[in-house]
């Protein structure tokens, strides 16, 4: 039997995406527990030059989108960046998980020499993709869930290993 890269890459994106949905409803509800505003936690930073919770969040949306997309040879869909609550950052958590499953394996099918190409404002990255999917999306995808979780347990929140890995199979 041989595995697919949808096989490396939609079924990880899917999780992933639950599991931080997962840690949102954990923080959404400490917040009210101990009477604040969630908002608060939306601005959170580990460090000062470093994204605040909603970016991460966003990020990790983008992440997975754009790998869905880029993978299947779609159109990457566009998200305006204009959450400000902890419900909006799940809607975007939501809407970017329908749209990675609506990727099907049939799309991704004999894709792994596929040409990916990001174009950043200091030049363009060129990958096949399977470099993509291991080189780029994976570590980035799980850098940006990590400082989600890392955010919230500076923050209080009592979460635990468990809530980032999600059920294991």
């Amino acid at each position: 039997m041989s595995i697919s890269l949808y096989d490396f890459s939609i079924p990880a994106l899917t999780r992933g995406l639950a599991n931080l949905s997962g840690l949102l409803d954990k923080a959404e509800a400490h917040a009210a527990a101990k009477k604040y505003d969630p908002a608060v936690l939306a601005q959170a930073r580990l460090f000062p030059d470093m994204h605040p919770l909603l970016r991460q969040v966003q990020i990790t949306c983008d992440t997975a989108k754009g790998a869905a997309a880029r993978l299947a040879g779609v159109d990457v869909p566009k998200h305006e960046d204009t959450e400000a609550t902890f419900a909006d950052l799940k809607a975007r958590v939501a809407k970017t998980a329908d749209f990675v499953k609506s990727i099907s394996a049939a799309q991704l099918k004999d894709a792994e020499n596929r040409s990916i190409e990001l174009k950043f404002p200091n030049g363009t990255w060129k990958f096949t993709a399977v470099g993509y999917l291991t080189d780029f999306v994976l570590p980035n995808f799980y850098f940006h869930i990590s400082m989600v979780y890392a955010l919230l347990r500076k923050n209080g929140i009592e979460i635990g290993k468990a809530d980032y890995l999600g059920a294991i199979q």
